[in-house]
């Protein structure tokens, strides 16, 4: 096969490589542009997974990389004049130039013709070769040429950053530095790639980099810049740059590219010119290399270079999006991170470890468990208030709003049972409700609770407004109380536009087939094209509403609810008032997000003023409509819980979505957690996180990194009511109390789970 390779880097060289190992015959060339000696960048790092599938490839080019590698063990991160050093992470880095000139001779001892300072213009130059393997980096001439084909999206990002190098040492740690200026924060990755030589990355936002006129200065200026800023972190040395011939400033924003097609005739993308991953965690030449291998072995196994191409496309796809996933959660963490730099650096630094979502709770406890220890008991201190003689998970520490207390930070989410009869909540409630009281939860919420009958969403959800309905609830709140130190909070809302609907197993937000009820709403608009279109609100009816809720409230205080929470998500009535979508008023009530907000708000206070000074109350909102501009978006959602929270609104419950039919939600683990850490630290305001929570691991990574003050865990605790208690067994934490009759299955559980943990140490 003849095969030329369109771009000398790490991909183009390594698959040329793969290839000639896998048949001598092929004859290749690899086209670069650059001269022998002259790259962009300074270290690669690579992980002990990626070096072992290169040394299972070739023994030969491996075992020379090894021996120009440069260990580290530790991440080092210096923030607020505190060093904080985390252990047991395990990264190898080696100079770029260094690796180019191993694969380049590796390649020539294998018979491979590499052609520098060549460039190219079109793949048509390449008519004559059967293979033509695009690795022209991040801005692909192939790529741009073929861009109808391959219909790459590529998304400039907003940060800044330059790529410099320094003879500094950096204690065998990849250091993270932070420092704080008169235009903004800016940092720097840096690690050491050989005996003499560390990369140094810095970084900022646009708004910094604007305010030092960075885009004004020359390189020279720009480097004597960040050498001022970093001064006390470099030891009297310089930093360099490789990239002078570069006109201009060497500054970039980073583009995160994919494609949607990885191969066009006989032509394919390797490396960057596919896709890119950003460079704080490392994983560009790690997705090259794999990709190199994997292709080469494709074209070797199956039956045709098309064959070869899909199924190169379709393994090789998942992992880069794996990848592409874990790196845009660290770059949009850097992206963002000034709202993380009021967080103490104990706190900042986990944050910073766990911000790709591939390091968890569990797994900093096998890289550094006396560093996560220490950070455990970091936490319990700032939240108690007290000392912390014995480090414990996260999720069992105390949470206190007002004069609330919870025993722990595990909140039974609300959901529907469509259970009761005429409002009136069954036996079903309070073995439901009481069933995860038991099961060590430190707060438990009832589902949607009806102000009114004609604001139930179906024919069998609860209510609070009769006195048969705060009899039935002061028997379940009663016996929640009487179990483990549990506490029970009151969900109050109105269906709205999304009422007079079947049950949940029937059909999900039909109509009723008969005896519906009339729907109001802000707006004449009906949830979807299958439902009714509801009146709209007067002035008259806004009241009603407002006392109907207030009515409930003052039921609920005489049951004994330790917490009231008002539903303005999800498309029911509060949150038809503030989304756009649903609000078309053109009266005080409408239009600005003021005006939205101005019924809600009005509720609230009604509320507040007959709710008991010294319990609190929450509000859960929609945090994203999930149909781009014309909804709420994140950005409002920031607002929404501002204003809420200068209202005295105590608490943010921070849903997502179900506001409209057009939603097009993007789903994955803990997938609504960012919407509350955003609201958190950029207002201020407490939040529980909820959706898709569902491991201890997952709780303990959103509490100890700041990015929620509660979780709200629903579907697994469906299937297990005493998944707390489990949870705590699983964790090896002896602290959570179980009830007195079920202590024989405790002690069985934890006497596994001992055993278990005794036989992995032993593996």
């Amino acid at each position: 096969m003849r095969i030329a390779c369109l771009g000398g880097g790490p991909a183009g060289l390594y698959f040329a490589i793969t290839m000639k190992l896998r048949d001598a015959d092929h004859d290749i060339v690899v086209i670069e542009r650059n001269r022998p000696h002259d790259t962009f960048g300074w270290g690669v790092v690579l992980s002990d997974e990626t070096l072992n599938n290169l040394a299972a490839n070739d023994p030969v080019s491996a075992k020379t990389i090894r021996e120009h590698f440069a260990y580290w063990d530790d991440v080092a991160v210096t923030y607020r004049d505190r060093k904080i050093v985390s252990g047991g992470h395990g990264f190898c880095g080696i100079g770029r130039m260094k690796l180019l000139n191993v694969l380049q001779d590796r390649a020539r001892e294998l018979g491979i013709e590499i052609r520098f300072e060549q460039e190219f213009g079109s793949t048509d130059e390449f008519a004559d070769y059967d293979l033509v393997v695009a690795a022209d980096g991040l801005n692909s001439k192939v790529r741009a040429e073929h861009a109808e084909v391959f219909k790459p999206d590529i998304d400039i990002r907003k940060n800044k950053f330059v790529w410099l190098g320094t003879k500094q040492k950096f204690d065998d740690a990849f250091a993270f530095i932070f420092e704080q200026t008169e235009h903004g924060w800016i940092w720097a990755h840096a690690y050491q790639f050989d005996d003499e030589t560390a990369t140094f990355i810095v970084e900022c936002s646009e708004d910094t980099w604007n305010g030092f006129g960075f885009g004004e200065m020359s390189q020279d200026e720009s480097i004597a810049t960040c050498e001022r800023i970093f001064a006390d972190h470099l030891g009297g040395h310089d930093l360099l740059s490789n990239a002078r011939h570069i006109r201009g400033s060497a500054w970039l924003n980073f583009p995160r590219v994919l494609c949607e097609r990885w191969s066009h005739g006989n032509v394919v993308l390797m490396g960057d010119a596919a896709a890119t991953a950003h460079f704080s965690i490392g994983s560009g030449s790690k997705l090259a290399l794999e990709s190199a291998i994997a292709l080469a072995d494709y074209l070797h196994s199956e039956s045709s270079m098309q064959a070869a191409f899909d199924k190169y496309e379709d393994a090789r796809r998942l992992e880069v999006l794996r990848l592409q996933s874990a790196a845009r959660n660290s770059m949009e963490w850097f992206e963002d991170v000034e709202r993380y730099l009021d967080l103490d650096p104990v706190q900042f630094t986990y944050s910073l470890l766990t911000r790709s979502q591939r390091i968890s709770h569990e797994n900093l406890r096998l890289r550094d468990k006396s560093w996560l220890e220490g950070a455990e008991k970091w936490f319990e201190t700032a939240a108690t208030g007290g000392t912390a003689n014995q480090a414990k998970p996260p999720m069992f520490t105390p949470y206190r709003l007002r004069d609330l207390e919870l025993k722990n930070r595990i909140v039974v989410s609300p959901m529907a049972q469509y259970s009761a009869v005429d409002g009136t909540p069954t036996d079903w409630h309070l073995v439901h409700l009481g069933g995860r009281a038991q099961g060590g939860a430190g707060l438990v919420y009832t589902e949607m609770t009806c102000v009114s009958p004609t604001g139930r969403i179906t024919p069998g959800c609860p209510g609070l407004y009769k006195p048969e309905h705060e009899a039935a609830w002061k028997r379940i709140v009663d016996f929640v109380h009487a179990q483990q130190g549990a506490k029970i909070a009151m969900q109050l809302g109105h269906s709205g536009p999304k009422g007079s609907t079947q049950l949940g197993w029937e059909v999900m937000d039909a109509p009723l087939e008969q005896d519906n009820w009339e729907l109001i709403a802000p707006s004449p608009i009906a949830w979807s094209p299958g439902n009714r279109v509801p009146r709209e609100m007067t002035r008259a009816d806004m009241d009603e509403v407002r006392d109907q809720f207030v009515r409930s409230a003052e039921m609920a205080e005489r049951c004994g609810f330790d917490l009231l929470e008002l539903h303005y998500a999800h498309g029911y009535l509060m949150s038809a008032f503030i989304t756009p979508l649903t609000n078309k008023r053109g009266d005080d009530y409408g239009g600005s997000l003021e005006n939205r907000m101005r019924y809600p708000l009005e509720v609230f206070h009604a509320v507040r003023a007959v709710w008991p000074e010294g319990k609190p109350i929450s509000v859960r909102i929609s945090a994203n409509d999930w149909v781009g501009e014309t909804g709420v978006t994140p950005e409002e959602a920031v607002r929404i819980a501002a204003i809420l929270k200068d209202a005295g609104v105590d608490i943010i419950d921070v849903s997502a979505g179900q506001t409209s039919v057009d939603a097009q939600p993007v789903y994955g683990r803990m997938f609504q957690t960012p919407f509350a850490d955003r609201i958190r630290n950029e207002t201020g305001i407490a939040t529980m996180a909820v959706g898709n929570i569902y491991e201890p691991d997952h709780v303990n990574s959103i509490l100890m990194a700041g990015r929620a003050d509660l979780c709200c865990l629903a579907r697994p605790h469906l299937s297990d009511p005493y998944w707390t208690v489990h949870a705590a067994a699983e964790l090896g934490y002896n602290g959570e109390a179980w009830p007195q009759p079920y202590y024989a299955g405790r002690d069985q559980l934890h006497r596994l789970a001992e055993r278990a943990e005794a036989v992995a140490g032993a593996v």
